[in-house]
């Protein structure tokens, strides 16, 4: 349900994630000689179970190309604050474009080539997505601080 949650936006739609990762689980396990380590195996089947929704419930319309003038940044410093569950409310935050390939890029460690082929944007998008995410998580991290700060 963790993965789920970091992949959707609301609780609901990463229930039925979870769900529907478990039956094809399920489906497949039936079908296989050799039983596979669970935990990553069911981690890669509801990362790519939140990708089909994704791309089910919204294609992105206009592909962004980078175009030079955006700055790419390396890393992105979280401060040691944060709360798990504070950090997701943060990535929800995102533009569901943005979240999607933060996600895969950062937690999932996909190329920018293997986020493209999954989400069918292009390479450069996946850059620009990636870019705008960190950028916007600096603005949100700042914010909360500031409000956590005034407490």
């Amino acid at each position: 349900m963790g993965i789920s949650l970091s992949y959707s936006k609301s609780r609901d739609l990463a229930l039925e994630i979870t769900n529907d990762a478990f039956m094809k689980c399920f489906d497949s396990f039936k079908k296989m000689d050799e039983a596979p380590s669970l935990k990553p195996w069911l981690r890669r089947i509801t990362v790519n179970t939140a990708i089909d929704y994704y791309r089910k419930d919204k294609r992105f319309q206009n592909h962004l190309e980078a175009d030079g003038e955006t700055p790419v940044f390396d890393e992105v410093y979280a401060p040691d604050q944060l709360a798990f569950e504070d950090i997701i409310k943060l990535l929800k935050q995102l533009p569901e474009d943005q979240q999607m390939v933060f996600n895969l890029y950062e937690v999932e460690g996909y190329s920018h080539r293997e986020v493209a082929e999954r989400l069918e944007i292009t390479e450069s998008s996946s850059r620009v997505y990636l870019t705008r995410a960190k950028s916007k998580l600096r603005q949100l991290i700042q914010q909360h601080m500031k409000e956590y700060a005034g407490r």
